[in-house]
């Protein structure tokens, strides 16, 4: 080595001994920095001298990663991959270049690029292009993470080297030269030439789309059945990815009624804490191709609803354009045809496609309607939005063109349930990769967690399909079949309404209730007592049956508009569900539920209001797609379908209810209202579809009462690798290595549980429950919010915040990570009592002599007097209550001054303090 370098050299640390590949072991001599020079580009490393070695240098992996080191194993050469500003020459073809057809492209000029604007821009690529490829080559262009976002698109470098580049954010971008901007890789023209476009999709959905196996231990099937069903569902992996398909069967296309005009709406206010929400729904949409910038003349506003869970929907509030949009008469199918076809089915499959809705395109001269308007600008849908009034039937129409030929047949589809069914095992199989084939061909994607495969029993349309035929939901009549049995006169009332709205279609009516009605002629006579005997009781029985059969109880006809009659009251919501057609009155289905703690505290209008978007939601089977009349007895409920610029939960109803044909909502009186009345007072007791509420400090998480979440952390315990490993173990019955005898986990209904250590964290004096759910780590964050972000959380602290959570639930790192969630809590940190500053306590003031503390106030304006004189100014001394009035032309500060100059400081003195309510 120079004597330069070599005085630089240091001695190596006496613990530094280099193993070679055979084990052997060379002890160095000296440790120093040298230049490394490849490909005339040098870099600085440090190297390790050591005696005897048999090359004058071994490049080893420190080098090769540190400094991005490639290697050329065909071409034997070497070279340092960096960004460089080398510049394409076409003119260069006999220089010698390196081919491994992946680029970067680096920017060649300084640009500065607007907010929410897309501008060219000149790029270079990081490294020379090879000489033997063609002119005619094209190069596919797709952005870099972490970069301004380049389009993606195909472009010929050696005709012009220019990318677009947009900037999606609220702030100016500059671009400097030598920037990395985009990844450019080389198209194999034999590929494109030799292959269809289908088959060029499938092939790159196969390599780049991640797909996850659907869950199978619900399914009613031994192990050679499962590996059969699971060998059918992977030959598809693009039909389960977890990318969003997009159709080209079918747009949708939004027609407007004779005279209609655009519509412009403003956008709602939306606080500055929210507006986030907004940007990153935005720029997630931009990403996925969903909504592009807009010029259009259309703007409908956004609103953010509030979830159960405490976060926010991005929600478009479409309500004027679905108010002058042509409606789609495509005929929804009949339940009654359709369960008829099921009668035979022993195994049953249930697909859920992933958006449904946005793997529709839109139709160009349409998109513009769908534009929607916030603070960062104006947008429109590529896809079609949620929504929208026709959507439901774009949607059937759609599945009924993918899967002709296989419905009525194998499957059948209601809007966005499709159920397949076959009478054997094997024909199930085969059935499905049918179904699968279509929604390929089709480029429509499943949602996996939300597939349900080879069942013997499932609920569909309101009924059970079960391998014995389909029978009625015990839960639409449930509400009548479990009415409770009166314990008091006015309970006693309330039945009698209910079944006094039916009494034309009941007969013997009067004979049949007569022992019930016998009990409200004892009110008469002063007797309240409820005298109940078994003839109560057999009336009771037989009016309750009555109610639940022909015919009172009908199926829907689809002909005919539906009406929905709902009604609250202070505990319980109530809805039956009918149609009125032949001169007769027809009950669909009965419904109600208790009322939660929460939603108690609403007002009357308030809760009037949600027994519609309930029962609107608890029959969508029914209704969706078809015209439908809301009856209640409050009439404030006109303003619920038409209210502007609503937030919260009003917002979150007024969305919901846009996307049901609803004619009108009519006011009836209670008494007329009789049948829901009676339900909502005697609801039935049931857990809501709610998300588990986060009550107050000394609440848990009420996740035992929700299966929809249950069967979230199900799924995801069974993607979660650690998780899994103990639930294969526990099934083996074998005890987990890392398993805690102190704490042991236990399996229940396939979902993993870990017993509580009244010795850790907290006790259990609130909670009765002996087991904690386990967390995988997908949903932790999801849990960490709920427990701290939630309106009913309040921002507690770290103490509150984790005894919230270890009184339900259970994961490794939980009083870590929660109070890593609390101390990084924005709102917490902008609005803690510490960082607002204290008032002085109030002082007293001690007057202890005459015109210390004075108090000034003027009174008018009066008449004018002689003297234009119209108003009175009037000074109070304190100490004495002496008052003294002055009168004045205006009451501006020069002239209340000049009083107080001339009048009064003249004769009494400056006063120390002077007291007025409008000074300064």
């Amino acid at each position: 080595l120079p004597y330069y370098f070599r005085r630089r050299a240091r001695n190596p640390p006496a613990w530094l001994i280099l193993q070679l590949a055979d084990k052997s072991q060379l002890k160095v001599k000296c440790v120093l920095s040298l230049p490394i020079t490849i490909a005339n580009c040098t870099k600085t490393h440090t190297v390790y001298v050591v005696p005897k070695l048999s090359q004058p240098c071994i490049i080893g992996n420190d080098l090769i990663q540190k400094h991005n080191l490639q290697i050329d194993g065909r071409r034997q050469n070497a070279y340092f991959k960096q960004f460089s500003n080398y510049r394409f020459n076409p003119q260069h073809k006999k220089q010698q270049y390196y081919n491994d057809d992946e680029y970067i492209l680096i920017a060649d000029e300084r640009l500065r690029i607007p907010p929410t604007h897309i501008v060219h821009i000149r790029v270079c690529p990081n490294k020379p292009f090879l000489v033997i490829n063609q002119e005619g080559d094209d190069y596919e262009v797709t952005s870099l993470k972490n970069t301004p976002c380049a389009a993606n698109g195909i472009i010929n470098p050696r005709k012009n080297l220019e990318i677009e580049v947009a900037n999606l954010t609220e702030r100016t971008i500059r671009i400097h030269p030598g920037q990395a901007l985009a990844y450019m890789k080389r198209l194999n023209q034999i590929q494109v030439n030799s292959i269809n476009q289908k088959d060029l999709s499938l092939s790159n959905s196969k390599q780049s789309m991640k797909t996850i196996e659907p869950n199978l231990t619900e399914t009613d099937l031994n192990d050679i059945q499962k590996q059969k069903l699971l060998d059918a569902i992977r030959a598809f992996p693009d039909v389960f990815s977890e990318k969003t398909g997009q159709t080209s069967k079918m747009k949708h296309e939004i027609k407007l009624l004779p005279g209609s005009q655009p519509c412009n709406l403003p956008p709602y206010r939306i606080a500055p804490a929210r507006r986030q929400i907004v940007e990153e729904n935005l720029r997630e949409m931009l990403q996925d191709n969903i909504i592009v910038p807009s010029k259009s003349p259309w703007a409908s506003p956004v609103v953010l609803a509030p979830k159960k869970d405490g976060t926010f929907r991005f929600c478009i509030d479409y309500r004027k354009l679905n108010a002058m949009t042509v409606r789609d008469a495509y005929p929804i199918p009949r339940i009654d045809d359709t369960l008829d076809s099921l009668q035979e089915a022993k195994f049953i499959s249930t697909l859920d496609l992933r958006t449904g809705y946005w793997q529709v395109e839109m139709d160009e001269k349409s998109r513009e309607k769908t534009a929607f308007i916030t603070y960062k600008g104006l947008f429109e849908f590529k896809v079609m939005p949620y929504g929208l009034t026709n959507a439901p039937a774009t949607f059937q129409r759609l599945m009924d063109i993918v899967l002709a030929g296989l419905k009525w047949q194998c499957c059948l589809v209601y809007i966005d349930d499709v159920i397949i069914y076959s009478p054997t095992f094997e024909k199930h199989i085969e059935d499905l990769k049918r179904v699968f084939e279509a929604l390929r061909s089709a480029n429509l994607t499943l949602k996996t967690s939300k597939c349900h495969f080879c069942r013997w029993e499932t609920k569909y349309l309101g009924h059970i399909i079960t391998s014995d035929g389909v029978k009625p939901d015990p839960d639409l009549i449930r509400s009548v079949i479990d009415f409770p049995r009166p314990q008091t006169i006015r309970d006693v009332q309330s039945f009698l309404g209910l079944t006094g709205y039916y009494r034309r279609f009941i007969q013997n009516y009067a004979r049949i209730a007569e022992p019930l009605i016998k009990q409200l002629r004892f009110t008469i006579t002063g007797n309240h007592h409820l005298r109940w005997s078994n003839e109560c009781t057999e009336a009771f029985n037989i009016l309750k049956e009555k109610l639940t059969t022909a015919p009172i109880m009908n199926t829907p006809n689809f002909e005919q508009p539906f009406i929905l009659e709902v009604d609250a009251c202070e505990y319980g919501l109530g809805a039956v569900l009918t149609q009125e057609y032949d001169d007769k009155k027809y009950v669909i289905a009965y419904a109600s539920r208790t009322l939660s703690a929460i939603e108690r505290r609403y007002g009357a209008t308030e809760r009037e209001a949600l027994a519609i978007v309930w029962a609107t939601k608890h029959f969508r089977v029914y209704i969706e797609g078809s015209k439908v009349l809301i009856r209640s007895d409050c009439k404030a409920l006109q303003w619920l379908r038409n209210a502007k610029d609503v937030t919260g939960r009003l917002a979150r109803w007024a969305m919901k209810l846009s996307a049901y044909q609803i004619e009108n909502i009519q006011y009836r009186p209670g008494k007329q209202n009789a049948n829901a009345d009676s339900l909502s007072r005697n609801p039935v007791t049931e857990n809501t579809d709610q998300s588990p509420q986060l009550f107050a400090v000394e609440t848990a998480i009420n996740l035992w009462e929700n299966t929809n979440i249950l069967d979230e952390v199900k799924t995801e315990q069974q993607a979660d690798p650690k998780l899994k490993y103990i639930i294969d173990q526990l099934r083996n019955k074998n005890i987990p290595i890392f398993n805690d005898k102190r704490n042991p986990y236990l399996l229940i209904n396939d979902i993993l549980y870990k017993m509580k250590n009244s010795n850790r964290h907290y006790n259990q004096r609130e909670i009765g429950n002996k087991h904690l759910l386990v967390i995988p780590k997908s949903l932790q964050q999801k849990l960490l919010s709920w427990a701290h972000d939630h309106p009913s959380a309040g921002h507690g602290g770290q103490q509150k915040t984790l005894f919230r959570l270890t009184t339900r639930v259970f994961w490794d790192s939980i009083r870590k990570d929660v109070y890593n969630y609390v101390a990084s809590c924005q709102a917490c940190q902008q609005f803690k009592y510490n960082n607002i500053p204290l008032a002085n306590p109030l002082q007293i003031h001690t007057i202890n002599q005459p015109w210390h503390t004075i108090g000034i106030d003027s009174m008018g304006p009066f008449p004018k007097t002689a003297r234009q004189k119209r108003f009175l100014l009037v000074i109070v001394d304190y100490f004495t209550r002496w008052i003294e009035v002055f009168p004045l032309r205006t009451t501006t500060s020069i002239d209340i001054a000049q009083i107080l100059i001339n009048e009064v400081f003249t004769r009494y003195g400056m006063p120390t303090f002077i007291l007025s309510d409008n000074g300064p």
